[in-house]
C-alpha cells in the first residue's frame, strides 16, 4: 500500500511518519495509483514503490484535472479525492510512504 500523511510544505521528510506527528490522511492500492496514472490525475513522474510529495500546489492542480475531467463519480478518483480532501482541510500537502 502507499501511505499518505498531510506534511506542510516546507516541513522536511521524516524517516518514520508515525514518530514525526504526521496526520495519516489515506492509502491507495498498487491498481488504483496506476489506473489514476492512466487517467491523467497522478503523474508519470511518480512511481508506486518510491517515497515522493505533493506540495499543495501540486494538490489543487490535481484537483482542478478532476473537475475539469468530470470524474468526481469515479470510484478510483473517489479514493483519492478523500486523501487531497484532508490535506486541503490542513492546509498541507501530502507524503507518499510506500510499504
Amino acid at each position: 500500500m502507499l501511505d499518505f500523511y498531510t506534511i506542510h510544505d516546507k516541513q522536511p521528510k521524516p524517516d518514520f511518519p508515525e514518530k514525526s506527528g504526521l496526520v495519516f490522511a489515506g492509502q491507495l492500492d498498487e491498481k488504483t495509483f496506476y489506473i489514476l496514472q492512466q487517467k491523467g490525475i497522478i503523474a508519470k513522474r511518480f512511481d508506486y514503490y518510491t517515497d515522493f510529495r505533493l506540495d499543495t500546489a501540486l494538490i489543487k492542480q490535481m484537483q482542478q484535472i478532476i473537475s475539469s475531467k468530470g470524474l468526481h463519480m469515479d470510484t478510483d478518483i473517489k479514493s483519492l479525492t478523500q486523501i487531497l480532501d484532508i490535506a486541503n482541510t490542513k492546509q498541507s500537502g501530502l507524503i507518499a510512504y510506500s510499504d
